[in-house]
């Protein structure tokens, strides 16, 4: 999992939640973390192994986000974005907003952010 792209978290445990940082289609590469090629596809794909790793650094999978939220610069990708959504997720998906956005960071084209369910936590 690369770092951060700016000085924030890239997860939060509360309880038993998990909140994450927005995630974008960004690969480590010996000059740093650079945006995946081959456009919202590989960018959403790689943008969602992202939010795995966080997710799995913080105890957590896909498979416990709970919401999501899902930033696109152009909405014509949304369908490739459902796409991509429904094969990640399959038949037992999270909530999720979808939020047209003038510009994401790096240059992206799509940006991903969850939180997550772990259950109910001691002392919570």
């Amino acid at each position: 999992m690369s770092r951060p792209l700016g000085p924030y978290a890239p997860s939060v445990r509360a309880g038993g939640l998990v909140f994450t940082s927005g995630q974008v289609g960004v690969a480590s590469s010996p000059a740093g973390p650079r945006l995946v090629e081959g456009g919202i596809r590989a960018e959403l794909v790689q943008a969602l192994a992202n939010l795995a790793a966080v997710l799995a650094d913080a105890g957590a999978g896909l498979a416990d986000v709970v919401s999501a939220t899902v930033y696109l610069v152009d909405m014509a990708d949304y369908p490739v974005a459902n796409e991509i959504w429904a094969a990640t997720f399959g038949d037992r998906p999270p909530a999720r907003t979808t939020v047209a956005v003038a510009a994401l960071p790096l240059g992206a084209r799509v940006e991903v952010a969850a939180t997550a369910y772990l259950g109910e936590q001691p002392g919570s």
